[in-house]
């Protein structure tokens, strides 16, 4: 069985919205898109490096498709992230009927979660998913995400596209690694283990 893996670049506050630049995701008027722009160094890159070293195809919103096939074909022929994610298969969450032109690109058409689950069954490498905040959230109300790569960027953005909106169901997680890079962001990978466990610090009431 696949495993999902949901990547993104997060604000304390937990907004993931337009992270690489201000024309990347304008929605509701967003003014900050490029806040990840100056925090980038050495730890980051090398991280970003071991995670794309994981044999995995892409799972992709329409809309960061859209973004990533406007860029990742154009970048020179020795890029390393270009030319693997020019060569991975790309899974698109589609209602649109307008052909995909990034090359091994595949349509996923009709419901997001089902469409997701039967691909999960089948044999093959994990389905990395990056931004695509809507298919997240239609991804954590069916409990389809198996793992969250997530680097935590030292800034409150207060309003934008969150990770975990008001549908995701309450789950354990369990912390598998942590590094800081030298600009304050902090690289952290979690895996599902179980249900939310609660407990009570009160103290008993007095007899």
């Amino acid at each position: 069985m696949r495993k999902v893996v949901a990547a993104a670049f997060l604000s304390l506050d937990g907004v993931m919205q337009a992270p690489g630049g201000p024309e990347e995701d304008p929605d509701s008027d967003f003014a900050l898109g490029g806040w990840t722009f100056h925090h980038w160094d050495d730890v980051m890159g090398r991280a970003m490096d071991e995670a794309f070293d994981i044999p995995f195809d892409l799972l992709l919103g329409r809309k960061t498709y859209e973004i990533f096939a406007a860029h990742w074909p154009r970048v020179p022929a020795d890029d390393p992230v270009g030319a693997l994610f020019n060569r991975v298969t790309k899974y698109v969450v589609t209602s649109s009927t307008t052909p995909l032109a990034w090359q091994n690109s595949v349509a996923l058409r009709g419901d997001a979660a089902q469409a997701v689950a039967e691909l999960k069954r089948h044999n093959g490498p994990d389905l990395l998913l990056q931004g695509s905040s809507e298919l997240i959230q239609a991804l954590l109300a069916h409990d389809l995400i198996d793992e969250f790569r997530l680097m935590t960027f030292p800034v409150v953005l207060g309003s934008g596209k969150r990770l975990f909106g008001r549908g995701a169901i309450p789950a354990g997680l369990k912390l598998v690694s942590s590094q800081v890079s030298t600009t304050g962001v902090v690289i952290s990978s979690y895996t599902r283990s179980g249900e939310v466990t609660t407990g009570s610090f009160a103290l008993d009431k007095p007899t």
